[in-house]
Order: structure tokens, then C-alpha cells, then sequence
């Protein structure tokens, strides 16, 4: 069966970090693109970052352009787990995240992610003093 979870979400400060988690299950992660995705209330949901992969290897990374240089997707392929690192985080930040996988290396990674055909169930960030 296939599964992905997220955790690592939580109530963190400005400025603060958070490192999430993507544990995948039922399937190697080696040859998917994952990507990461939000939604905060009121609003669409929307990409992230993304980790593509080709061949088992990454093919390339992509960030939205709000997180450039604050946030960083690895992959740990003996864990079968994709994380994001979150740094100098914001109230804008705050969300629920989601991880999603895709065996394409071609999927988009912005967007609301429709293309993806796996998800996990999403854990919740919160910014706020």
C-alpha cells in the first residue's frame, strides 16, 4: 500500500525553524519527484518546493520564490524520506504542508499539485509570537 506521511509541523516563533518530514512507504521514493505543497486558510493550495528525480538520481530542485533561501528539500533515499528544512520562518508561513509524489520527473512543481498522484495527509505550521 502506498503511503506518505508528513510530521514535524508545529508552533514556532518568527524566525524560528521547523524540519518536516516526508516518510514514503509501499514504494521507493528513489524514483519519484516529491513535492511539497501548502494551504493556508482562506487560500489555494500551492507549491513549495519540489525534488525531481530521474534515473534514481535528482534531476532538479525547485523552490516558489517566497521560500528561496529560507527553505531546503533533501532526500534521504536509506530512509526512504524527503525533508524540508524551514529557516527564518514567518506568519506567512504559517499553513498546513503537504507531501505529494509523482513518478514523472516532468510534473510541475508549482501549482496546486492536481498532476501528483500520491499524497500524505498534511501536518500544520504555525508562526506566531
Amino acid at each position: 500500500q502506498v503511503q506518505l506521511v508528513e510530521s514535524g509541523g508545529g508552533l514556532v516563533q518568527p524566525g524560528g525553524s521547523l524540519r518536516l518530514s516526508c516518510a514514503a512507504s509501499g514504494f521507493t521514493l528513489d524514483y519519484y519527484t516529491i513535492g511539497w505543497f501548502r494551504q493556508a486558510p482562506g487560500k489555494e493550495r500551492e507549491g513549495v518546493s519540489c525534488i525531481s528525480t530521474r534515473d534514481g538520481r535528482t534531476y532538479y530542485v525547485y523552490y516558489e520564490d517566497s521560500v528561496k533561501g529560507r527553505f531546503t528539500v533533501s532526500r534521504d533515499n536509506a530512509k526512504n524520506t524527503v525533508y524540508l528544512r524551514m529557516n527564518s520562518l514567518k506568519p506567512e508561513d504559517t499553513a498546513v504542508y503537504y507531501c505529494a509524489a509523482d513518478p514523472t520527473y516532468t510534473v510541475p512543481c508549482f501549482g496546486r499539485g492536481l498532476e501528483y498522484d500520491y499524497w500524505g495527509q498534511g501536518t500544520e505550521v504555525t508562526v506566531s509570537s
